[in-house]
């Protein structure tokens, strides 16, 4: 059979196993060889939508993997796909660092926060504490003169009773 073209000149002799490739298409129209393929002008669309199903169209396909080539050879080099799987185990641990980062990030502006608070309070209790020493020894002023009036008596009483 010839590389590019379905003549054949001689009759092929009868096989006794089905051929793995027919000459012919499921219709009994001939098939064309590799350069000298066509479609005839009543193919109608969903002819196309079909092999297109079938084989994938290359304009819809979203995958970066060859589309097989020359000889439809549809495996990589390995080390293209070592290399590849590298970037993409690279890029998935990006993005988990920094999501990491971002919740490190909100820890430390929580913690801050957090300890502005403390701070807060703490100058708060501060203060209040002020206010309330000063009120303490302001009565402490107020009350000295009662103790020492009391003792004062006290001590005049026992002078007199000698």
């Amino acid at each position: 059979m010839p590389l590019f073209g379905n003549k054949t000149t001689q009759p092929t002799p009868a096989q006794t196993t089905a051929p793995r490739h027919s000459n012919s298409s499921a219709d009994g129209s001939p098939r064309r060889g590799f350069f000298n393929r066509r479609r005839s002008s009543s193919a109608s669309s969903s002819d196309f939508d079909s092999h297109n199903r079938r084989h994938g169209s290359k304009v819809s396909r979203g995958s970066t993997r060859g589309s097989g080539g020359l000889f439809h050879r549809n495996h990589e080099d390995p080390s293209i796909v070592s290399a590849r799987e590298r970037v993409l185990q690279a890029e998935t641990a990006e993005r988990e660092a920094d999501r990491a980062l971002v919740q490190a990030k909100a820890a430390v502006r929580e913690a801050r926060d957090r300890v502005k608070m403390l701070e807060r309070e703490a100058e708060e209790e501060a203060r209040l504490a002020k206010i309330k020493q000063h009120q303490a020894k302001d009565i402490s002023k107020r009350a000295k003169p009662l103790g020492r009036k009391f003792e004062h008596d006290r001590l005049s009483m026992e002078n007199w009773s000698r």
